[in-house]
């Protein structure tokens, strides 16, 4: 079994020298093409579940909802609400930043955190904050690094809460933790609203480009994003009909009130004619009864009309002043009334004015919710179209591969090294005629120095201590390459690992220090640890009925191979 476990891992140990340089190179060149995320695969400490992972970003979106302009915390997951005054065509947008301290380390759940903050913030069905989430990381991660897009695209109050080396995000999970702020570009920014979040941005060609290099080209992510826009079309267009029915309405009220103004005027000029006329004749009148007054006085005086008769032409002249002063009054009354009518419709017609200019405003909300709505239409025909094409593109190549019988080699197993400063990758298998990579698996932690062979089943150490991420000793199927099942317990990184009869050994991890552990093969149920720490490179060499390896300070350590005392 020793001897077959040996020549097994010197025959992958020439695999991993092998392909190492040629997959590093070959991600590279195919980064260059397509947005390859590279994911955390292996082991985890803790395991959430979708809701919990969703409901991260629906208690961030919750409080930028309820008028918080920053949520979050800064070594944790945390957004700011950067919105300001118009600055030309240039955008409000939320920035969603990593602290040091998250966890997420795969884009399925990094989309589902965004996700829930979309449903949290602006109150978007599950189905569209999902398509949106896929566009805002695919978006970041095309435009990460490029500091003129996006200090040109974005307000000042956005630009100011970026960096250059942060703004975006980077295909690789190790360099999101404390290394990047998203931009998610704002339409209207209200909850509720279809097109509170600029779905025209964020399907930029660049962006619609790099889904269309994918295997299935985004198509139903693609069409998801059709479908709000098409919705976002109705809505525009339904927004512009209703302003224009508004307009039209108030156009005729306006018309009439306009009329109105202007009879009253025209009233107005009528009063204030009649009373002016009649002040003019309640002056002459009492003119006229000041002169009789005068000539009564000078007659009696002359002694040319008697005492009685002037008496009494001078009442005559009294009662006529009288009667023109009331004449006077009923004058200054009617002046007044028409100048009351007067102010009155001129009140009437600065409403008017400012109804106008109300009328002017809708016009162009109308005009611009009509111009939304044939943008909307038109990206959506056009994107249509190109999905069409690429769905017929996908059916005719898998037609010509059908036809041509071109069914994937079965290929020989591998373990790959990703990176040159560790051991850790995957496994694959390849065509031995062409060397041609026809199946990988998902988990890409693997430390391929310990992948072994138990039975028909691979087992090996895989993961990472980093966010949630942990080491464990895991389950690879043979068939379909993915991880079937992981350890309970905490592996040395560095660890390498031993099968003898059905147990393994390994070096396990506990409170910082290393023992030496024995596994059930079959179920990685630990069933016995050394109570000594071992050093936490140590090998362990079975022989006469015992296993010798190293303590922590150097010195040999012999192990009974069950209890491990």
């Amino acid at each position: 079994m020793k001897n077959r476990f040996c020549l097994f891992l010197l025959g992958l140990t020439a695999a991993c020298g092998l392909f190492a340089q040629n997959v590093d190179r070959l991600e590279l060149e195919s980064n260059q093409a397509a947005i390859n995320w590279i994911n955390y695969e292996g082991p985890h400490s803790r395991i959430d579940t979708v809701e919990q992972i969703r409901n991260i970003g629906v208690e961030l979106g919750r409080a930028i909802k309820n008028g918080a302009q920053r949520a979050g915390a800064g070594n944790r997951y945390f957004v700011i609400h950067c919105v300001s005054d118009p600055d030309g065509d240039k955008l409000d947008a939320d920035v969603f930043g990593f602290g040091v301290d998250v966890g997420v380390d795969h884009i399925r759940n990094l989309r589902l955190i965004i996700q829930g903050y979309l449903q949290g913030a602006y109150d978007y069905s599950a189905s569209d904050a999902a398509v949106l989430a896929r566009f805002v990381t695919v978006y970041n991660a095309v435009f990460r690094g490029d500091w003129n897009f996006f200090s040109t695209r974005y307000k000042s109050l956005v630009v100011e809460n970026l960096t250059a080396e942060k703004a975006g995000i980077s295909i690789r999970f190790d360099e999101w933790p404390g290394q990047t702020l998203m931009t998610i570009p704002l339409g209207t920014g209200n909850s509720g609203d279809l097109s509170a979040i600029d779905t025209s941005n964020l399907t930029d060609s660049g962006v619609i480009d790099q889904m269309r290099s994918t295997d299935d080209r985004g198509i139903e992510e693609r069409q998801g994003m059709v479908d709000i826009k098409e919705r976002e079309a109705d809505e525009a267009n339904q927004s512009a009909t209703l302003q224009r029915g508004v307009i039209e309405e108030e156009e005729k009220n306006i018309q009439r009130d306009q009329e109105d103004v202007a009879s009253t005027r025209r009233r107005v000029e009528d009063q204030q004619r009649e009373a002016e006329a009649q002040r003019r004749q309640a002056e002459q009148q009492r003119q006229e009864a000041e002169a009789q007054r005068r000539q009564a006085e000078q007659a009696a005086a002359a002694g040319t009309l008697s005492q009685e008769e002037a008496a009494r032409q001078q009442q005559e002249a009294e009662a006529q002043r009288r009667q023109a002063e009331q004449q006077q009054q009923e004058a200054d009354t009617r002046r007044q009334e028409a100048q009351r009518q007067a102010e009155e419709a001129d009140q009437k017609q600065r409403e008017i004015d400012q109804r106008q200019q109300d009328q002017e405003q809708r016009r162009q909300e109308a005009d611009a919710a009509q111009q939304k709505a044939d943008q909307k239409t038109a990206e959506a025909q056009q994107e249509r179209q190109q999905i069409a094409q690429d769905q017929q593109d996908i059916i005719d190549n898998k037609a010509a591969a059908a036809a041509a019988g071109s069914a994937a080699p079965a290929g020989l197993l591998a373990a790959v090294n990703l990176q040159r400063g560790n051991s850790l990758g995957r496994l694959v298998r390849v065509d031995p005629s062409t060397l041609a990579t026809v199946q990988s698996s998902q988990v890409n932690t693997l430390n391929t120095r310990t992948v072994t062979m138990v039975g028909n089943r691979i087992v090996g150490i895989a993961g990472i201590n980093r966010g949630n991420g942990a080491v464990r000793l895991v389950e690879i199927d043979s068939g379909t390459l993915e991880m079937l099942k992981q350890g309970d317990d905490d592996i040395n990184p560095d660890s390498l690992l031993w099968l003898n009869g059905s147990s393994l050994y390994a070096i396990a991890s506990s409170g910082g220090k290393n023992y030496i552990a024995r596994f059930d093969a079959a179920s990685f149920a630990k069933q016995a640890q050394s109570t000594a720490e071992v050093h936490p490179y140590a090998s362990c060499f079975f022989q006469g009925g015992k296993i010798l390896t190293q303590k922590a300070d150097g010195t040999p350590l012999i192990l009974d191979p069950q209890t491990l005392k």
